[in-house]
């Protein structure tokens, strides 16, 4: 130092050095770790005082320092890494090398492989392969138990709906009575389609046609009206028309759409079935009681058929049949006990080809077994309801694709779920309205 200098005492400098490295040390751990980037004889600069001597300053840190010092905070942010427990720890920055490697921790399997020092925290456990399979083999299990489930979820609500439809063909045919003093007649026969100028008493078409008014569908039932008996174009053009119309009242959600199927009986008088390829079909049948007969009358024209004398036989013990008139008063065996219309029978791998015997008409057509069906009792029990199935074909009994039970509206209205297993002989007496033995349906 230059003689006659006058030095700041030790002790002040020192404390002020220390002052100054604290308060850089709390605004920047990094910068206090780091350095200047000068040697400690570089930063103990002299300067002259104004008396002639000289003291020493700190000098301002320059742009390399500062370099440094910004590198020293991105070292110190990635020296604190993840223990094992779960917890942290933090290596001091002065360590480098060899000793800030060996103070990041030993990964879980207890090896001491090197990790960089910026490396990327760690995610956390994940699934392994054997724990992602057991996920999917116990969301399969959770599928198998919910999907039986769900559809018989789905069954339920069908079934609700076909008795809804049952309802309401049991309504209409209440309004049919109260309006014409009698239950719809099943028509004539299967080559007549439904006729609106023939009206309801003598009407040659089915009972589904005599009830399409009573159903929200009476310009689907006047199609052809002209006021004219004699059979004529515009007469044959409707018919067309109405028998290629479906109506969802007349299908079992259950068997099939409410769609127009195959159309296999091409055979008709007052209509031009021959170019008709698909028709409305019906999946609901009259009672007829013990059978019905429909050969007999003069049928060939509107006229002769409709000046037919109709004496109903004895077999014919139901409340629907051909040129049938039956009144809630000749139901003596009580309207609560008594067949009105239920579900039919279908052959199951039948349902949309038209080509079963019970199934290849409209739904507007005369008397024939694919609007009407039979409760008659015999030891063999050949009438009994079925439950629908493939390969065997009956076009005689009640039944429905339902597991269980078919659905039945009785004559006061009433909807019933009847099981397949009902006795042979109640089943029969259901079906008769006055034959004196009165029978009720089994809880």
């Amino acid at each position: 130092m230059e003689s006659g200098a006058v030095w700041v005492d030790f002790h002040m400098v020192g404390m002020r050095f220390f002052w100054e490295k604290m308060n850089h040390r709390n605004s920047n751990p990094a910068g206090y770790f780091s350095g200047w980037g000068r040697s400690r004889e570089a930063r103990n600069v002299s300067t002259p005082l104004a008396t002639g001597g000289s003291r020493s300053v700190l000098p301002v840190p320059g742009p390399e320092a500062v370099r440094k010092v910004r590198e020293a905070r991105s070292v110190s942010a990635c020296l604190t890494t993840p223990l094992a427990t779960g917890g942290s720890r933090s290596v001091p920055p002065r360590t480098r090398g060899r000793e800030a490697r060996s103070a990041v921790p030993a990964s879980r399997s207890g090896s001491n492989r090197r990790q960089p020092l910026c490396a990327a925290p760690h995610p956390g456990p994940g699934f392994t392969l054997v724990e992602l399979l057991v996920v999917i083999a116990i969301i399969g299990m959770l599928v198998g138990l919910l999907l039986p489930a769900v559809q018989q979820a789905r069954e339920a609500a069908r079934q609700m709906q076909c008795n809804n439809n049952l309802r309401q063909l049991g309504l209409a045919c209440l309004n049919h009575e109260s309006s014409q003093k009698a239950l719809p007649s099943s028509g004539w026969l299967w080559q007549w389609e439904g006729d609106p100028d023939l009206g309801f008493r003598y009407q040659c078409g089915s009972w589904a046609y005599s009830l399409l008014p009573f159903v929200e569908q009476q310009a689907m039932w006047a199609l052809g009206q002209d006021g004219i008996w004699d059979i004529n174009d515009v007469q044959k053009q409707g018919a067309l028309e109405r028998m290629q119309m479906p109506v969802a009242t007349f299908y079992c959600p259950s068997r099939r759409q409410a769609i127009a199927y195959p159309l296999n009986q091409q055979t008709c008088h007052n209509g031009n079935r021959g170019e008709a390829t698909v028709s409305g079909k019906n999946d609901y049948a009259g009672n007829t009681g013990d059978t019905y007969n429909v050969w007999y009358g003069n049928y060939s024209t509107i006229r002769s058929g409709y000046n037919t004398d109709r004496t109903p036989g004895t077999y014919e013990t139901g409340t629907i049949y051909p040129r049938s008139f039956v009144s809630l008063s000749e139901i003596r065996d009580g309207t609560s006990n008594t067949y009105l219309i239920g579900e039919k029978y279908l052959r199951a791998d039948k349902y949309t080809d038209g080509t079963e015997d019970g199934d290849d008409h409209s739904a507007w057509m005369g008397a024939d077994n694919d609007r009407l069906r039979k409760c008659y009792y015999n030891a063999s029990g050949q009438y009994r309801p079925l439950q629908d199935r493939v390969g065997l074909s009956n076009t005689l009994v009640f039944g429905s694709a339902h597991a269980g039970s078919f659905g039945m509206v009785l004559c006061d209205g009433s909807v019933h779920r009847v099981g397949y297993s009902i006795d042979a002989l109640v089943h029969s007496y259901l079906g008769k309205k006055a034959d004196g033995k009165v029978a009720t349906l089994p809880e």
